[in-house]
């Protein structure tokens, strides 16, 4: 029987609190795990290094190791530069079996953890209900890389909390490497217009690239009185991100990383917990001359329960279109489907937007239409 240990990766930091926040999350780890020891090191800056971590693993009796990079997304230390000290340290010692796990990445819990941050910075400790944040802009703060798809990554997080919390605008910027930069993204962001802005930089641990961020954001809300800028604090070692550290460990000693394409099985799991329900489309397409005898010729009614929060029906006529959109939170969205009203917006999506959000949309447009007549006309 082999001896399991685990292995945290990290990048390392000239701040000395960085490395020391770093050592809370390894301890926050051994308790969720008593009976296994577990080490954590560092690429460059601060002690211990990788190695020395699994010279401790061996230290003792650990011939299996799971190693998991400390990384919010896969870029170069995750793809390359851990990858490399651990295949020379296997090489070193053949009797040992090193299984390398993968980045922290967009996983639920890290979603969870950010939004829970962000939630604290404004006061709340639940989600507000839709529409409560639509005069209140989110900036993400990315690390900013030479990976596009690492960078992309941080976009991808900041639509899908803009989506979770409801907020009303969002930005993605960048501490280093890439564009827009923290100071020059907050100088465009502020040209939007809105008054509340929450900054949340997507941080596991401090340091100097976290300071020089929140004194960026000290800088441009001194230069914005009239702007009320909120500062999200970074995740540390939140709960959301042991849990997340925790599954990838389970990725690694399965073998099997989770990221599941198999679109047919993942609806009939979420069929049977009663998630979805099954559509059944009378309009698709039907070829020319195709007998339609069998078909019935009353207009059906179909009532769905969503499984969040409301139930509400649709009234499908035949040929008016053959899909169907699940329920969308932010229909009403100043920026949203709102804007689309009378211009051929998708009928799914017209139900749900309330009669008294169409008529206001409608005075206006017709107040704009109005506008631009008089700004037109020759004097």
């Amino acid at each position: 029987m082999k001896k399991t240990g685990i292995m945290i990766c990290g990048h390392g930091s000239r701040s000395k609190p960085a490395g020391e926040e770093f050592g809370l999350l390894s301890a926050g780890l051994k308790q969720r795990y008593p009976d296994i020891p577990i080490e954590h090191g560092f690429l460059e800056y601060s002690a211990p290094n990788i190695h020395m971590g699994l010279d401790k693993l061996r230290e003792q009796g650990v011939d299996k190791i799971y190693a998991v990079p400390g990384m919010l997304f896969a870029a170069t230390h995750a793809k390359n530069d851990i990858p490399s000290v651990l295949t020379t340290y296997q090489e070193k010692h053949p009797g040992l079996s090193i299984h390398y796990g993968r980045e922290l990445g967009l996983h639920p819990s890290m979603v969870m953890a950010f939004e829970t941050r962000i939630l604290e910075a404004l006061g709340l400790s639940a989600a507000p209900h839709h529409g409560e944040l639509y005069d209140t802009m989110l900036v993400v703060v990315g690390r900013g890389t030479s990976d596009t798809w690492a960078n992309a990554e941080a976009a991808k997080l900041a639509r899908i909390v803009a989506e979770d919390l409801g907020f009303g605008w969002t930005e993605t910027v960048y501490s280093g490497v890439t564009f827009p930069s923290v100071g020059r993204g907050l100088e465009m962001a502020l040209k939007l217009g809105y008054k509340r802005v929450v900054v949340a930089p997507y941080f596991l641990f401090t340091g100097r690239l976290i300071n020089r961020i929140y004194d960026y954001v000290d800088v441009v809300a001194a230069q914005h009185p009239e702007v009320e800028f909120l500062k999200a604090h970074y995740l540390k070692d939140q709960p959301h991100v042991l849990e997340t550290f925790m599954a990838r460990v389970q990725e690694c000693a399965s073998g099997k990383f989770i990221d599941d394409h198999d679109l047919m099985r993942a609806f009939k799991e979420r069929l049977a917990r009663g998630e979805v329900d099954v559509h059944h489309h009378h309009a698709e397409y039907q070829p020319e001359g195709h007998d339609h005898s069998h078909q019935p010729t009353a207009t059906p009614t179909h009532e769905h329960s969503h499984h969040h929060g409301h139930d509400h029906q649709h009234s499908h006529a035949h040929g008016e279109h053959g899909h169907h959109h699940g329920y969308y939170k932010h229909v009403a969205h100043p920026h949203g489907p709102r804007t689309m009203i009378d211009e051929h917006i998708c009928h799914c999506f017209m139900r749900q937007i309330p009669e008294a959000i169409i008529a206001e949309e409608r005075e206006l447009r017709a107040a704009r239409g109005a506008a631009s007549y008089r700004d037109a006309a020759p004097h």
